[in-house]
């Protein structure tokens, strides 16, 4: 994690009088600002490796297993929702020790077993340590939500330092991701007076859609090595 040093910004939110308030003082402290932007360079090094690897594989095995590959970085207002969750101080020495998700990297593949593909790539990197996994394709959360979570820490490189960054990296398919966007959209965006029910269907859907993501692994499986099914 990274050391930041110098105490003339430990200002410490015990209870900030409202979220918005709290947002503010991370939006005006140098230390934060500077935390985002080397969040934001372990990102690009993360988006590198993962070029690196779906550009070497497109000349390997004659295709692109990622299809797409999109970053965020977590917004104030919700990294201070966080750790008043978690019961925390809210200051920068905080975001940098209980919040292991501010960069986020999500990576969007074909099949799905190319997620355990650029998954297992990732962790053999001599540079990259895995923090943690969840894999929530093996073992779906009970809403129908799949997907391969991984906490990596990786070395990023600054003019007079090096720093260890902590990147959130989640890879699924694309229909494991058209599922997880509409759910989203369903649940999160409005007022649901038959949630019970529509949680039932979503759920199903998932399942659904798992099925078919099986048997289209299938069909590519049962293709010669040759045949340009992509």
């Amino acid at each position: 994690m990274p050391t930041m040093t110098g105490n003339a910004e430990q200002v410490i939110i015990k209870r900030p009088p409202s979220y918005a308030d709290a947002q503010l003082f991370f939006l005006e402290t140098k230390k934060f600002r500077e935390l985002m932007m080397m969040y934001n360079c372990a990102i690009r090094e993360v988006r590198t490796k993962l070029e690196v690897l779906n550009d070497e594989l497109s000349m390997t095995q004659k295709r692109n297993p990622i299809e797409s590959i999109s970053t965020r970085i977590k917004e104030p207002r919700s990294i201070v929702q966080k750790l008043i969750r978690k019961g925390s101080e809210v200051t920068i020495e905080s975001v940098q020790r209980e919040i292991k998700d501010v960069a986020g990297v999500r990576v969007i593949c074909m099949f799905m077993d190319d997620i355990y593909k650029i998954a297992d790539m990732l962790q053999r990197q001599d540079d990259v340590t895995v923090i943690s996994v969840k894999d929530y394709i093996k073992n779906p959360k009970s809403s129908g939500y799949r997907s391969y979570h991984m906490i990596i820490e990786i070395p990023v490189f600054f003019s007079d330092r090096k720093e260890q960054m902590m990147v959130e990296i989640q890879i699924r398919t694309i229909a494991m991701d058209f599922w997880a966007s509409l759910e989203h959209e369903m649940k999160y965006k409005q007022q649901i007076p038959n949630e019970e029910q529509v949680s039932v269907q979503l759920r199903q859907c998932s399942y659904d859609i798992a099925d078919v993501e099986r048997r289209m692994l299938e069909i590519r499986n049962s293709l010669p090595e040759d045949e340009e099914y992509y």
